[in-house]
């Protein structure tokens, strides 16, 4: 039997079965003055992309589950078209959808899944889904981005991130890296020459207090040696490629992106990508990397004229260009880290923009709509810190969890979307407001941009737990 959505009033919204999110109430969001917002959608699972066709359609993908961390649901998109009841319009059978696009007909999409993520296309009447590129290294934490088409060529863009959290499969990936995909590391984009600096660690796999030493572009539990060379991949991870719509021609722009997970075109032609600061944790820690977007410009080059990719620092350099080892970043918690690459290419940054550390930047949309106002500007989800278990200072608590303005040509960000007692609705008890804002989308019409909430994530010391059901689509109108 197909699931169903029903329709509900805004007062049912405040009384929802649910335990972990019984409330959804409008009235504890702030937004600015001169615009009204309001839930649409409720009772998703792990939703993790939105975006709509050029009639008004909303396409939503629920994301399933590759971490334990999370009950397994049905990894699916739904389709929500006016006048129309909701439908299931697709079931992935991988790990689940991470971003969408719609252009002439078809819906693309990022999967990810096993040791590997995926671009596929679907046809908008028939529903024939084809795989377009596959095998690009996963089996990590860290998510696919894209697809997104450039305006200046219809090329499609997409993105992966690494497999790692801090260069090196350690202990701390264990229930995502370890205990599904052994096998999995990163891969690099060009040829690299390392240090011969490793991690020691325990091994889960393995009674304590076995320990097991590793190397970064390994398997967990394998060594490298002083000026070992990793041979470059096309398809490698930490990455962003660009490709003809069906997946042909394949052309890697950039790597060394933690976790490109949004990828956008400004007005300005430019394609932007997020990224998420190291951890403070665990046998390579880093401490006040800060989050930031990076402007991709290979991506302005034609296709084919790419020489080499442009490095934005991964698995050695923070968000700032300086070293994880620096005094700057030294860990309060965890052991500091040592270079990996005794060669590292030239870097690609500046950023186009810092943020504090641990705001976990989601996803971007750019406002082309005078309507709407903002225009030009960037509105960007900032999912929310999973501190205290990736950082230890407690002025990082409450980072993020709302949607900002980005102004990148005046070098400054406003809160646009948030909650009026701040954190995530589940800090303040009775609160219906918002939890995690994922993604964003523009309604095609340019009135309205939709916020997608991935719903109840909550972290401790220990682990992090999502909760299904409780995800939420938001619509902030202009009056």
């Amino acid at each position: 039997m197909l699931p169903r959505m029903s329709r509900a009033s805004l007062e049912e919204l405040k009384a929802l079965p649910t335990p972990v999110r019984p409330r959804l109430d409008a009235a504890d969001v702030w937004v600015p003055d001169g615009y009204d917002v309001e839930p649409v959608v409720a009772g998703l699972s792990f939703p993790c992309a939105i975006c709509f066709d050029a009639d008004g359609t909303m396409f939503v993908a629920e994301g399933g589950s590759t971490w334990p961390t999370r009950p397994y649901m049905t990894p699916r998109i739904w389709r929500m078209s006016p006048g129309q009841d909701p439908e299931v319009f697709a079931v992935e059978n991988l790990g689940g959808p991470r971003g969408m696009s719609v252009r002439d007909g078809y819906l693309y999409v990022s999967v990810k899944g096993g040791y590997h993520m995926r671009v596929t296309r679907h046809d908008l009447r028939t529903k024939e889904r084809v795989v377009l590129v596959d095998e690009l290294p996963s089996g990590g934490w860290h998510e696919p981005g894209g697809p997104v088409f450039g305006p200046h060529d219809g090329l499609m863009y997409f993105s992966n991130g690494s497999v790692a959290l801090q260069g090196v499969v350690v202990p701390e990936g264990f229930t995502v890296d370890l205990a599904k995909h052994p096998h999995a590391h990163d891969v690099p984009g060009q040829d690299v020459t390392l240090t011969g600096n490793t991690v020691w660690a325990r091994d889960p796999r393995l009674p304590f207090p076995f320990y097991a030493e590793s190397g970064p572009f390994q398997p967990f539990g394998t060594a490298v040696t002083k000026g070992q060379v990793v041979k470059g991949q096309l398809k490698c991870n930490s990455a962003v490629w660009r490709s003809k719509p069906d997946g042909s021609d394949l052309e890697l722009l950039a790597w060394g992106i933690r976790n490109p997970f949004g990828l956008a075109f400004g007005e300005d032609g430019h394609l932007y990508a997020t990224d998420n600061d190291f951890e403070e944790k665990g046998e390579r820690a880093v401490g006040e990397d800060p989050d930031r977007i990076w402007r991709i410009r290979n991506a302005q080059l034609p296709p084919g004229e790419v020489k080499e990719p442009e490095w934005f620092g991964y698995p050695d350099l923070c968000g700032d260009g300086l070293p994880l080892w620096h005094e700057k970043h030294l860990p309060i918690r965890g052991k500091a880290a040592e270079p990996f690459l005794a060669d590292p290419p030239p870097w690609a940054g500046p950023a186009a923009y810092l943020f504090e550390p641990h705001t976990a930047l989601g996803k971007l949309a750019f406002s082309r709509s005078d309507e709407f106002g903002h225009r030009g500007k960037a509105f960007v989800c900032q999912f929310g810190t999973y501190a205290p278990l990736n950082s230890n200072r407690e002025k990082y608590l409450r980072n993020g969890f709302q949607v900002v303005t980005v102004d990148f040509e005046a070098g400054t960000h406003e809160p646009f979307m948030r909650n009026r007692a701040g954190g995530p609705a589940s800090a303040t008890p009775g609160s219906g407001g918002l939890e995690r804002p994922v993604d964003c989308a523009f309604h095609p019409d340019g009135r309205s941009l939709y916020v997608l909430d991935f719903g109840n994530n909550t972290a401790n010391k220990s682990y992090v737990v999502a909760y299904a059901h409780t995800g939420v689509v938001w619509r902030i109108t202009k009056r």
